[in-house]
């Protein structure tokens, strides 16, 4: 660094020499006045000779950077007339005059009196004129002239970031391109070597190397791995003076990062791997998991797995987990220990992707060994089929066989098994169960027509472990017996007219059997042998499970007998078959010529010989007027509105409606007495008013005397219930009270105004003091007024 300032301050001085002698140089050229004029006619026609201006401006050069103890000379003015006797006055303005440039108003220098910077400014616009120093008369006309601030190499290069992040395939080829890198310098690049910049790689080598003239960093190695070395720091410089000795330098940092690319294949970390599962284990659940290694990331290294061989191809499965790339082996069918104790897979890994670049590196792809042992588990017993269908005839007799159901314990210990019936399903027990050889037996007979099938369910448990069972449903089919004869399929009720023909058809009948098909049609129609000859009716069987029933002879009356019974004989194709004997009801009817049903009564025969049909229509359709005559009657006199006001003779009390009363208790035997409810006045006759005083007084009951006024009250309620509890012709049920009747015998009367027509002033209820300290607050409201004041 010391030498660089050193040479630096060499520089410096060579080129102040350099250009103090180009610009005294320049300055004797410009101070030369122009000797060359041109004719010019005076006032009088004298011929003047005008000379040319004597100085002629182009440029002055300045060093930047000084930093020497006195004021740089930039250059002289001079003027051809200033004969140095001092008259002349040389005056500078224009940008920086007198602050950066000043001049010597007599000899005409001009110094810098400042460091000048080329880079914040690289030249200034002077204005010099010479003018007489007593007068200020111009001289010589303004001149422009400027003055170039002369670059030196003083600013290093600069690069346009500090840091730069690149990105670069792993195994790229040697020379490709990572990224260009770019410096600049302040210094002037019109002006020898001081922007001449060169790029050299400091930090980096051998991996990556950086074009001297562009910048543009490249690969310098072949086959670079990402999975070696991810990331690399390569510093650059650029250097000016076009990289020679003296140059001024910046360097920037450059982060390289290697890219992936799949040049790695996957690769199981061990040649086998030992799983286990039960043999309890459902399908879907995981037995384990296997993992290829891939040092390649994202796409290049995803996995996927498969199973290529193996003797638990079909009851094994492997799936791909993406988050962790491990390959997850899951049960695809049911194990059984016993069976099969152990397998064996061939599991393959291989790349989802492959970059054909890289194809030669495979194959990409990797296999592994994977035994699954299977556990014994303790299981439930098993049955030999997983359902069983029995037959058994009906009405067979109790403790038939019906059939043998079967179970064994699928595990080595082979334990015993127990048998029995799940009673939710045969709740009626027809069947039992033999614990020990599983015999399926009847209790009961069984009814096919009732039940055809029995559907029970049979436990199976192991003996020395009863949380083990197992269940299997047995269906048991009732066999058809022909134990069911044929009967009528209807309740047939069949009708003959009095003028039937002979061999005329009249009813067709079939006839149902409850038992099977096969114990059922085909139906045989009969009638039975002493009847076979029957003068009235005959029987034809259709051969098709029906008959028909036919008139044997001509004319029939119902004078003479109006119903005919006609046993009929049925048999069905069981075997043995089976027959019952139905009875046929048929009823002599009237009918007209055409054969229609007219009346099947004897009366209705008779009826006919006095009127027509005509009259009996008429007579009913009086009737039917009447019936319609007498209900609109009676509901326009239920329509009449009944008083608002209750007539003066009815007794509100017979209003009462008693909704099935059974009397008061078991002692009563007779109906609910109403009349015991009224009024004991009224059983003589007399209603007495509501709106007025009682007129008449009435005798008490035998036995009873009306309690004097000095009586106590308590003493007389008292007596009033022994008198009611020793009456023997009391009701021995609770009676409603009637509130209308207040009773009689009181010597104060009625104490509500209901019965009473006078004002509070005409009754006296003085008597009331005589009645105890129950009613003092009642002889207080009521008592007299000369007593109510003394009270106050």
């Amino acid at each position: 660094m010391k030498e660089d300032n050193c040479l630096h301050a060499a520089l410096i001085c060579l080129g102040m020499l350099y250009y103090s002698h180009a610009i005294t140089t320049e300055k004797l050229n410009h101070a030369r006045p122009s000797l060359h004029g041109h004719h010019e006619k005076g006032k009088e026609g004298q011929v003047l000779h005008r000379s040319k201006r004597g100085w002629v401006w182009n440029q002055f050069f300045v060093i930047e950077e000084y930093t020497g103890p006195d004021p740089v000379l930039v250059g002289r003015l001079h003027s051809d007339i200033d004969s140095g006797d001092g008259n002349i006055k040389y005056i500078l303005s224009g940008e920086g005059a007198g602050i950066i440039f000043v001049i010597d108003d007599k000899s005409g220098n001009i110094h810098a009196t400042k460091t000048l910077d080329r880079e914040e400014r690289a030249q200034y616009t002077l204005t010099a004129q010479a003018v007489d120093r007593n007068t200020n008369r111009p001289l010589e006309p303004p001149s422009e002239f400027i003055v170039k601030v002369q670059d030196i190499n003083d600013n290093p290069p600069e690069f346009l970031h500090e840091n730069y992040h690149a990105n670069v395939p792993e195994r790229s080829n040697v020379g490709t391109s990572v990224i260009q890198v770019t410096a600049s310098d302040a210094d002037d690049p019109t002006y020898g070597n001081s922007a001449k910049l060169v790029y050299s790689i400091l930090e980096g080598q051998p991996y990556f190397s950086v074009e001297a003239q562009t910048g543009i960093i490249r690969t310098a190695l072949p086959n670079m791995d990402r999975e070696a070395k991810e990331e690399y720091h390569v510093v650059i410089q650029a250097k000016d003076m076009g990289g020679h000795m003296g140059g001024l330098s910046g360097t920037t940092k450059v982060t390289i990062t290697l890219t992936d690319v799949n040049d790695n294949p996957p690769k199981f970390p061990q040649s086998v791997y030992q799983m286990s599962v039960s043999e309890a284990a459902v399908p879907g659940e995981e037995v384990g998991r296997v993992k290829a290694k891939d040092p390649d990331i994202g796409e290049n290294g995803l996995v996927a797995y498969s199973i290529i061989d193996g003797d638990g191809m079909d009851m094994f499965e492997i799936t791909t987990d993406y988050e962790t790339q491990e390959g997850v082996v899951k049960l695809k069918k049911l194990l059984d220990f016993e069976t099969k104790k152990s397998y064996s897979l061939k599991v393959e890994a291989a790349n989802v992707h492959i970059d054909p670049k890289f194809i030669s590196n495979g194959p990409f792809k990797d296999t592994v060994t994977v035994k699954i042992s299977v556990e014994d588990a303790d299981e439930p017993p098993v049955f030999l089929k997983p359902n069983y269908i029995f037959e058994v005839q009906e009405n067979a007799a109790s403790g038939t066989v019906v059939g043998k159901v079967h179970a064994k314990d699928p595990d080595a210990a082979n334990s015993a098994i127990r048998y029995s019936i799940d009673r939710h399903t045969d709740l009626e027990r027809y069947f039992i169960i033999n614990a020990e050889d599983g015999n399926i037996k009847t209790i009961k007979a069984l009814d096919r027509e009732e039940i055809a099938w029995h559907n029970i369910s049979v436990f199976a448990v192991e003996v020395h472990k009863q949380h083990q069972e197992a269940k299997v449903p047995v269906a048991i089919k009732v066999v058809d017996v022909n134990d069911n004869a044929p009967k009528f399929a209807a309740a047939y009720e069949a009708f003959v007219c009095e003028n039937a023909r002979s061999n005329q058809q009249f009813i067709t009948i079939s006839a149902d059997d409850k038992d099977d098909s096969a114990n059922g049609p085909r139906f045989i129609f009969s009638l039975p042998p002493e009847i076979i000859h029957n003068p009235n009716f005959t029987l034809r069987d259709n051969r098709d499970n029906t008959a028909s029933v036919l008139v044997r002879r001509e004319g029939f009356s119902r004078q003479k007998q109006d119903l005919y019974l006609l046993p009929i004989v049925i048999s069905d194709g069981g075997l043995p078959p089976m027959s019952s004997t139905n009875t046929l009801t048929i009823r002599v009817c009237g009918c007209d010529s055409n054969g229609s049903l007219l009346s099947c009564n004897a009366e209705a025969y008779i009826l006919n010989a006095g009127l027509s049909t005509g009259a009996l229509v008429a007579i009913l359709t009086c009737i039917v007027i009447l019936l319609v005559i007498v209900v609109l009657f009676v509901t326009l006199k239920r329509q009449k509105k009944e008083p608002l006001i209750v007539f003066e003779e009815e007794d509100v009390r017979e209003n009462i409606i008693t909704y099935d009363d059974e009397g008061g208790g078991e002692e009563d035997t007779e109906a609910f007495d109403i009349a015991t409810l009224q009024n004991p006045d009224g059983i003589n006759g007399f209603i007495p008013r509501k709106d007025i005083k009682p007129e008449y007084q009435y005798m008490p009951r035998p036995g009873l005397r009306p309690a004097p006024n000095s009586v106590d009250v308590d003493d007389f309620i008292n007596t009033r219930i022994q008198e009611a509890d020793n009456d023997p012709t009391a009701p021995p049920y609770d009676s409603i009270q009637i509130y209308g009747y207040e009773g009689r015998g009181s010597v104060a009367g009625s104490l509500s105004s209901l019965e009473s027509a006078t004002t509070d002033s005409d009754l006296d209820y003085d008597y009331l003091q005589n009645w105890g300290p129950r009613f003092k607050k009642l002889a207080d409201l009521y008592g007299s007024k000369d007593t109510f004041d003394d009270d106050s």
